[in-house]
């Protein structure tokens, strides 16, 4: 039984259906994208899963390389008002972290989940990973690591844009690491 045989029961199981195996040397990684999260996220700094808590451009470039199968997850929210998104995210991500685990304990150590957001986990974050109150579940976004999600995203079919309105509808983008 290969890889996928043995992890989409999983996903399965966990509620995710709107997803695709990528080859890891798919995910698009950019300078770009950090930048914006330094100038122009409000999380930058001020959360311990988010950058500058998360290794360089370069080192996400690593972190990729060294895996040979990974998800993508596509996700969507209508919510509009800030704190229902917050709190689907917060699930989303909890949720995710649940997948994680389960896919390690089928036998993939190196099983690790990239949020669609910001963690969320908490009402109030901290601006240090030492600090962080929940750090068996935090972790890093998929913008926090570098990814271009528009360009990973679009380049394996799936339709996203730039919300040009608060209550637009919002595609979500999450990623799990495996081998």
């Amino acid at each position: 039984m290969g890889i996928q045989e043995e992890i989409d029961p999983i996903v399965r199981h966990h509620a995710f259906s709107d997803y695709r195996w990528l080859d890891p040397a798919a995910i698009l990684v950019a300078e770009w994208v950090r930048m914006k999260c330094q100038f122009g996220c409000p999380h930058y700094g001020r959360a311990a899963a988010c950058p500058p808590n998360t290794p360089s451009v370069d080192g996400c470039r690593r972190f990729f390389g060294e895996y040979q199968h990974a998800l993508i997850f596509h996700l969507q929210n209508a919510e509009a008002e800030t704190r229902a998104r917050h709190a689907w995210s917060a699930q989303t991500n909890r949720s995710l972290v649940a997948l994680e685990r389960d896919v390690f304990l089928a036998g993939y150590p190196e099983a690790f989940a990239l949020f669609t957001d910001a963690c969320h986990l908490c009402e109030e974050c901290v601006p240090r990973k030492g600090e962080c109150r929940e750090p068996a579940l935090a972790r890093p976004s998929a913008t926090g690591m570098a990814i271009d999600v528009f360009g990973t995203a679009r380049s394996l079919g799936y339709t996203i844009e730039v919300l040009t309105r608060p209550t637009s509808p919002a595609n979500y983008f999450a990623f799990l690491m495996v081998d």
